[in-house]
């Protein structure tokens, strides 16, 4: 594999650091101190490089998960989206899942400093892109690392008069080292949660999740989520782990993902449900309002 650029941000306050390769999807590949790595790394770069399989922290764009069908309406005409095409991938449903940007290498750095990092993309001038969002706009991702807080902040900017769909998200796989799995406590806030067929494809049915909080023990999860407040705080702890994942601006989805086979907890803020591209009830960057989503990871 050939060897990426990374940019090691530093924390001024501690010895906090978070690692981004922008030629890789802007992807978070690390948030460490003194050899205690807080990120999933699951299968390692080169697996999110060759076979777009997620680690660390991933954005999911332009649509978060899975679409139900291999393509979506709009303005009264059609987009079909072909695996392997147009940076389109399937799930083991045959589903389109996480977008098109995947490992994406045409971000442009625009500001670096020891604790800041900015890169953008313009989608409009990417053919490949357009022929799967055909929605012309600029997509820029400003990281900081500052007082033991990663804060993500991201924005959509409409190049054309036709506004933008904001179906994404990101992906962030966190871990506890040192902790065993089953004593990570993990919380929530009281939710609206998404029943979901087989395909785990929200129905339209709904339930009340009361706020949680319990030790993960031998329980899974993949759950859904909507009607997130701004503000919410979801946070795992375990020893003297501490995380907390603040949804602070423009996230009201939420996913949560524990898997039986790997010792990490997913906790992903949605600009909207799994499958709104085609399902409808997302909000849009309308031409000169450029939308701004922000969330941000404490460790302590």
């Amino acid at each position: 594999m050939v060897e990426l650029a990374s940019v090691v941000l530093h924390d001024p306050s501690s010895p906090l650091t978070a690692t981004y390769v922008p030629s890789a999807g802007m992807i978070c590949t690390s948030l460490a101190e003194a050899g205690v790595e807080y990120l999933g790394q699951r299968r390692g770069l080169a697996a999110y490089l060759s076979d777009a399989k997620t680690m660390g922290i991933p954005i999911l764009y332009p649509w978060a998960n899975r679409l139900s069908a291999n393509g979506y309406g709009v303005d009264g005409g059609s987009v079909t989206l072909t695996a392997g095409v147009g940076g389109v991938h399937s799930e083991n449903h045959g589903l389109p899942i996480h977008g098109v940007l995947s490992a994406y290498p045409g971000w442009a750095v625009t500001e670096q400093s020891e604790n800041r990092l900015t890169a953008e993309l313009d989608f409009g001038s990417k053919p490949g892109l357009l022929a799967s969002f055909p929605f012309p706009h600029v997509l820029t991702l400003d990281v900081t690392l500052a007082d033991r807080t990663l804060a993500v902040t991201t924005t959509v900017a409409a190049t054309t008069e036709v506004s933008v769909p904001l179906c994404y998200g990101f992906h962030p796989y966190f871990v506890l080292p040192g902790v065993p799995r089953s004593e990570w406590v993990l919380q929530t806030p009281r939710l609206r949660h998404l029943s979901v067929d087989e395909r785990g494809i929200p129905t339209g049915l709904t339930d009340e999740w009361p706020a949680y909080s319990d030790k993960l023990g031998d329980n899974t999860f993949d759950d859904g989520f909507d009607e997130v407040p701004p503000g919410a705080v979801f946070t795992l702890t375990g020893g003297d782990r501490h995380i907390d994942v603040v949804y602070d601006q423009g996230y009201p989805a939420a996913q949560i993902y524990a898997p039986a086979s790997d010792d990490l907890v997913a906790i992903e803020p949605m600009t909207a449900p799994t499958n709104a591209l085609r399902a409808g009830g997302y909000r849009a960057a309308d031409p000169g309002r450029p939308d701004v989503s922000v969330f941000t990871v404490r460790v302590s």
